[in-house]
């Protein structure tokens, strides 16, 4: 079971700030825009939290594809987790953890995931998938570095409850 695992630090003190952007769907598609990710069903806009789903739709590889997943662990304002319920994957589970720490949040993200097509798959892992992964959590995380760090979470979170 391939794991992906990312650090990545944000200087500002506020950790519910970073918390919600993180889980936010709306910010979810503006940091994966190169994919056009759209939430379709579920929770489509907001703050997701604990037993939500969302289903989204997007581009990746080539091929549009739908996955289902659903906040299966939830600790605010320091860990969550969302599972796949639906989609290309067999499964896999993305745990945020955060603390703050000298005026600053870590974030700490681990993706477990297992491929389909058994060999196939494992292969894929290897030449690709992991890398491809991994590089659409970096960028991912930058957006949301970005928004805290400059103050434009306020676009995304003006209306929710931080």
């Amino acid at each position: 079971m391939p794991k992906i695992q990312l650090e990545t630090i944000i200087n500002i003190a506020d950790i519910n700030i970073v918390f919600n952007l993180i889980r936010s769907i709306d910010l979810h598609k503006i940091s994966t825009k190169n994919s056009k990710e759209e939430a379709i069903s579920g929770k489509t806009s907001g703050l997701i939290s604990l037993n939500e789903t969302v289903t989204w739709r997007a581009k990746h590889l080539g091929f549009t594809q739908e996955l289902t997943s659903i906040i299966t662990d939830f600790k605010a304002p320091t860990f969550f987790a969302d599972e796949m319920v639906h989609g290309a994957f067999k499964s896999f589970r993305h745990e945020h953890y955060l603390e703050l720490k000298e005026e600053k949040v870590i974030v700490k993200d681990i993706f477990h995931y297992v491929s389909p097509l058994g060999v196939l798959g494992k292969i894929a892992d290897v030449i690709f998938l992991k890398r491809y992964m991994q590089h659409f959590l970096i960028e991912r995380n930058k957006v949301i570095k970005d928004y805290a760090e400059s103050g434009k979470w306020r676009e995304v979170l003006e209306n929710e409850l931080l």
